[in-house]
């Protein structure tokens, strides 16, 4: 499947049936799986073995859609998890324990800032945020003897920064540790993470990939490009005994498997955070037409854009694909054939005319979703990053005024129009 095209991975990727099998992923709705024996069933719980025992590890119909997104990103394993927030979590805390530090960018999601900077604090982990515009020199000031990773998004929500892979991965491998991205926005259709240095990828399922609005869901995909071994002091929980397992060792046994089967053997064990495999098989159908849906989300929203800013009543619109945006460079290296169909723009006369104009909107909804086929604004500062304070909303690029707006796949003439006559009650 490596040597398909992206398109021809969406479709068929990661699944195969055989001489009389169904063609379409076939939804397993068990939690257990039968074994004539004893010692069949043993080998699977000492990982001696590849099979299925209890959907709370792993599942067929969950297997077969994450071996899709491997394929798309270019890694070589991935595993589901039931949220973005799992996923992000889950791939951090893969290879961080108490005592550990975390250097992130300072402009990424509000829930995943609070998850560092709040939730797994209290776990003993801290954390240093960065400025995506912070030059290599600051950057390698943030790295502490004690930091396990590196992490970023690919294109921030709702700040709409683009992310220097390059620079991060630089930084990340300079001091022993890998870089994590969160690829929901840009998704591998536009943009593939590991091309330019990142090491493990993850992605909020919920968004363009399912496209629908239908199920929430999360992925973790592992290059398998990062060698754990080459700094094993660092990263003990793969290189090391796990006692819970007889002994074994990750990176000894599974190789290049290593990291998502710690993951899987370690976290869904205690932790659970699984999807269902009919949310699976719901988020293969969106796989499916990925490649069709965001070329059109990008072509819509760079036309809302441009209508935006040209727009009396507006005081500024962010799109990295638009010319003139300060991301504009790094949008065309790293995503040329476009970002993603989420753009940002603030109304003259503040947060009172923005909340007025969003509430004279007819066809596009408010709503707390983003990236489907829809379209639809948020007030973030009022609502996803409401836990943050001023500073931080400001450091994370979230201006009082701004308002997110995901433009959908509808038809651009009708987007318009209602922006036009939303903004004409201003």
């Amino acid at each position: 499947m490596n040597t398909y095209h992206m398109g021809t991975k969406c479709v068929q990727g990661g699944y195969t049936p055989g001489n009389g099998e169904p063609r379409q992923v076939p939804i397993i709705q068990s939690t257990t799986f039968k074994y004539n024996t004893s010692e069949d069933m043993g080998k699977l719980f000492d990982l001696e073995a590849s099979g299925y025992f209890y959907t709370r590890l792993q599942n067929p119909t969950n297997d077969h859609v994450a071996a899709k997104i491997a394929a798309m990103e270019g890694g070589t394993a991935a595993m589901l998890t039931s949220s973005g927030q799992a996923a992000n979590f889950f791939a951090m805390f893969n290879i961080c324990e108490a005592g550990d530090h975390i250097v992130a960018s300072s402009s990424i999601y509000g829930g995943t800032f609070n998850l560092i900077s709040v939730t797994m604090k209290k776990m003993g982990i801290d954390a240093t945020f960065v400025s995506p515009d912070a030059t290599e020199e600051e950057l390698n000031a943030a790295f502490q003897p004690n930091t396990k990773l590196m992490f970023g998004e690919t294109i921030a929500n709702p700040a709409l920064t683009v992310l220097d892979i390059e620079k991060f991965a630089k930084a990340a491998h300079a001091h022993g540790v890998p870089l994590i991205v969160d690829n929901t926005f840009a998704t591998p259709i536009n943009c593939r993470p590991f091309e330019w240095g990142a090491d493990i990828v993850t992605h909020s399922t919920t968004k363009y990939m399912d496209g629908h609005a239908a199920c929430v869901g999360g992925a973790i995909i592992d290059s398998g490009n990062f060698d754990w071994n080459k700094y094993a002091d660092k990263f003990p929980g793969l290189t090391t005994p796990d006692e819970t397992y007889h002994g074994l060792v990750y990176t000894e046994r599974f190789g290049k498997g290593a990291y998502i089967t710690k993951a899987t053997a370690q976290m869904m064990r205690d932790l659970g955070s699984i999807p269902s495999p009919q949310n699976s098989f719901l988020l293969n159908l969106g796989l499916e037409t990925l490649h069709l849906r965001v070329p059109r989300h990008c072509e819509n929203a760079l036309a809302a854009a441009k209508y935006l800013k040209n727009h009396e009543k507006v005081a500024w619109v962010n799109c990295p694909s638009m010319e003139g945006d300060q991301y504009y460079d790094l949008a065309q290296k790293y995503m040329p054939n476009g970002t993603c169909g989420v753009i940002t723009f603030g109304i003259k006369g503040g947060r009172e005319a923005a909340v007025r104009m969003m509430d004279n909107l007819k066809m596009i909804a408010i709503v707390t979703h983003v990236a489907d086929a829809r379209s639809c604004v948020l007030h973030p500062a009022s609502h996803t990053h409401r836990q943050m304070n001023e500073q931080e909303l400001l450091e994370a690029g979230v201006q009082p005024d701004l308002i997110r707006f995901s433009v959908g796949i509808e038809n651009i003439e009708d987007i318009i129009a209602d922006l036009e006559q939303a903004l004409a009650c201003v």
